[in-house]
């Protein structure tokens, strides 16, 4: 105790024992005499304990700069099925995945989803649309004064989204060690975002545009501002986009955004799998180059039933999209593509190569692509399944496609799973 906590102990025990003191006889007094503590007396007695316990608490090991017991990392918890307490915090490596919607991030989320410490989930939709708001604030010189009269700086808006953006993040499905969002137009904000949540990594899909543009108008996948009439707007409103994205890639820099495409995916799964998960610093597991056998299984792959590339994942990783734009893009587009969109060229692709090679696939995907061909009808079954069926029903279809080879239909809660190493 210190030496002020002693000085309050011994004035509290000078009040305690002034009543018998004054005794005229100098003995000490009956207990009877404890009616003479004056009313004076007895405000000193309440003072002194209020002293002393505030003494006591600030001489505690506690934080002494505030009042508060928080904790100081400011670590919260999200929980299992098995009530085990899983932390996430802004500095923890969260998983980005975005691109062109159309580009395959649907699929690239969903074989992270198959992994057993990886929980990506549903498009949220808030987060970009949030992201966009901080962005209109930026670009307006009035909307930026307004905001910083009113006391609102960049820290207290950088603290508020953060805070938000996380726990939608975390929240929105299954707890999991490694934590990812999948909403395509987050990463225009892929700098803001790394400010935010500095250990973050950004998995950046890229597309063949045409195939992409073809994919967004023939499935009518509304997006502001794209016109799915205009084969030659959508195309150039997608090369401003890929330019915005690619930028920002640069910017945040390798170590923290990595491109990948999608037909490369797609031709050679198991080569870019293994590339991702070593970039995302991820254990290995062959589960992620299987994930149509995890689809709506307890810690595996929730689908939304609203997404418009759902009916396509349920299906093993597959050529059929691959060059499905081929012969349906207008002539005069064609012949002008390099001009209509130039980061067709700033990203590697050919716009004359029409059609284009992107290179050959390897054995198991030209099987797979074989055997949806063969089991058209299998395979439209479990589309139709898949829209019918409740978004809180889970477990395996009706019927199994014929000679298929069974895996496993469930994977353990995300983070009990027992992992191989790297």
């Amino acid at each position: 105790m210190s030496s002020a906590s002693t000085k309050i102990s011994r004035t509290l025990g000078a009040l305690l024992i002034s009543p018998y003191n004054n005794n005229k006889d100098g003995e000490a007094a009956m207990p009877s005499k404890m009616k003479r503590i004056s009313k004076k007396g007895v405000c000193y007695l309440l003072t002194g304990s209020i002293l002393l316990y505030l003494m006591v608490y600030h001489s505690s090991p506690c934080d002494r700069n505030t009042a508060y017991m928080v904790p100081r990392d400011g670590q919260k918890y999200m929980y299992d099925n098995n009530q085990n307490a899983i932390p996430y915090y802004r500095e923890m490596p969260l998983i980005f995945i975005g691109g062109m919607p159309r580009s395959g991030t649907t699929l690239m989320r969903a074989m992270l989803d198959a992994h057993p410490y990886v929980r990506c989930g549903e498009e949220t939709r808030v987060i970009p649309r949030l992201l966009g708001m901080r962005s209109n604030w930026e670009r307006s010189e009035l909307e930026r004064k307004r905001l910083q009269e009113a006391g609102i700086t960049d820290t207290v808006i950088d603290s508020a989204f953060a805070a938000f953006i996380l726990e939608i993040i975390a929240l929105h499905g299954e707890a999991a060690p490694h934590l990812c969002n999948k909403d395509p137009f987050t990463l225009k904000s892929s700098v803001y975002l790394k400010r935010i949540f500095p250990n973050a990594k950004f998995i950046f899909m890229i597309r063949d545009g045409r195939g992409t543009v073809h994919s967004i108008i023939s499935r009518k996948v509304t997006i502001t501002g794209f016109n799915l009439n205009d084969y030659k707007q959508c195309l150039s409103k997608w090369s401003t986009a890929m330019e915005v994205m690619y930028s920002q890639c640069l910017q945040v820099g390798a170590s923290s955004c990595m491109p990948v495409y999608y037909e490369q995916l797609v031709l050679q799964p198991e080569l870019w799998m293994r590339r991702i998960v070593k970039f995302l610093d991820v254990p290995w597991n062959e589960s992620v180059l299987h994930h149509e056998d995890f689809i709506d299984k307890p810690g595996g792959v929730s689908v939304s039933k609203t997404e418009k590339s759902s009916d396509q994942i349920i299906k093993p990783v597959n050529l059929e999209a691959l060059t499905k734009w081929v012969g349906n893009i207008p002539e005069n587009v064609v012949k002008d593509m390099a001009k209509i969109a130039p980061m067709l060229r700033t990203l590697g692709y050919d716009p004359d190569g029409n059609p284009p090679n992107y290179g050959s696939p390897d054995s198991k995907v030209a099987d797979n692509t074989l055997h949806i061909q063969q089991n058209v009808d299998f395979w439209k079954q479990r589309e139709k399944d898949l829209l019918q069926r409740n978004p809180q029903e889970a477990g395996p279809p009706a019927a199994n496609p014929p000679e298929t080879n069974q895996k496993p239909q469930q994977v353990p809660p995300k983070h009990q799973a027992v992992l191989p190493g790297r």
